[in-house]
């Protein structure tokens, strides 16, 4: 099989290398090359995929068709963790499509050196390795559990980066300074670190949180004691960063009690049609930890309506079907009004001219992170760290 596979997938990556070329995700002949170079079945010996009941199942990645979804423009879940009544996905290797526009995005040179936040699998890191040589590569992730195997894998095929077992959001201070930080996890606040790791003038790209789905990657760069710069066009979210020790925070089921009804002239559904009004609704009010989801109809199993549920119990459902004067009926329990923040989010997106993420920014300071549309002075900001 291991012969099998020393052939079978270097054509592979090379189809995977050219159809990210055609689509436009690669423009540079060295990212191209280090994709085409990279065994990615090799950092990638346990994928797991859910099935039509949601539960989740080995693939075997030596098979040709294990090795098609590998060299593919697919985001694999390659680690588990026992939830009790489930398992959740806790570390994968994105979508090569993505972590190739991430790279170009970074406009990395040669002789410049790069922290990694979130070793994973080490194919990232296997990447800039390729590019820029290992010794200007450093990667830090929170488990040896998953650093130590990708060590391993990347000498296998002979790569080298320093890799580090480490929180991350402390970076790597005795590595210090780095040209060029890449977040593949996300985080609410850009961490206190990562700016002072930065070397001034350099590029940090992450992906700003502020609850799930509510943000979009973030490329900013440092001068002096301050970093700035936008979010990217195109959309793309992370697993959350994971700190030791740390605890799910506790849902409360939905209350039933004392539910209001009204109607509104925000669409549902902001989480998946209008993205950048869902991470404004997250600065005006919305609490941590809200969830997202959806209301089907008990026989026909069609989706009636989004709903949002807090940590507090609240509960908002939005009927996905207008009412005739092109309203739409919202209903709420518990004691936090949750669509009035998707209401305030929708009214400031209007009034400032539906702005697409490119016109959102981000001013990093030692004393506030803030949010602004267009520019820094802009009447409408928001602090992150309020």
């Amino acid at each position: 099989m291991t012969a099998q596979l020393d052939t079978a997938w270097k054509p592979r990556a090379q189809a995977l290398a050219d159809e990210l070329e055609s689509r436009g995700d690669l423009t540079d002949p060295a990212w191209k090359a280090a994709v085409a170079a990279t065994p990615r079945h090799v950092f990638v010996p346990e994928v797991y995929e859910q099935d039509t009941n949601a539960e989740w199942r080995p693939v075997d990645v030596t098979s040709p068709s294990g090795l098609n979804r590998v060299y593919s423009p697919t985001t694999l879940v390659t680690a588990l963790a026992d939830r009790g009544t489930h398992s959740e996905g806790i570390s994968s290797s994105t979508k090569p499509d993505l972590m190739v526009r991430m790279l170009e995005a970074l406009d990395v040179h040669n002789g410049h050196k790069v922290l990694e936040i979130g070793t994973g699998t080490g194919y990232n890191a296997g990447l800039l390795s390729h590019r820029l040589g290992d010794e200007q590569v450093f990667s830090v992730d929170l488990d040896a559990e998953l650093v130590d195997p990708a060590r391993d894998r990347l000498a296998s095929i002979g790569l080298h980066p320093t890799l580090v077992t480490r929180d991350g959001a402390e970076g790597l201070q005795e590595h210090a300074p780095f040209d060029r930080i890449i977040a593949t996890c996300s985080v609410p606040t850009m961490p206190r670190a990562w700016c002072e790791q930065l070397e001034d003038g350099g590029l940090l790209l992450a992906d700003i949180q502020l609850g799930v789905g509510a943000g979009n990657l973030a490329l900013l760069r440092r001068d002096g004691d301050q970093l700035e710069g936008r979010f990217t066009d195109r959309w793309a979210a992370f697993m959350l960063i994971r700190h030791h020790n740390e605890r799910p925070r506790m849902l409360h089921a939905p209350a039933d009690a004392g539910a209001r009804t009204r109607t509104t002239s925000t669409p549902p559904n902001p989480w998946q049609d209008n993205r950048v009004v869902w991470f404004l609704a997250h600065l005006m009010g919305l609490p941590p930890g809200v969830r997202y989801g959806m209301r089907f109809d008990p026989d026909t199993r069609q989706p009636t309506a989004g709903t949002i549920t807090a940590p507090d119990g609240s509960h908002a459902f939005v009927m996905l079907e207008p009412t005739p004067n092109g309203t739409w009926s919202v209903t709420e329990t518990g004691p936090t009004p949750l669509w009035a923040a998707v209401e305030r989010a929708q009214r400031q997106w209007r009034e400032a001219g539906e702005p697409g993420w490119t016109r959102i920014g981000l001013t990093v300071t030692p004393d506030d992170q803030v949010v602004w549309i267009d520019q820094p002075t802009s009447e409408h900001q928001w602090s992150l760290t309020a």
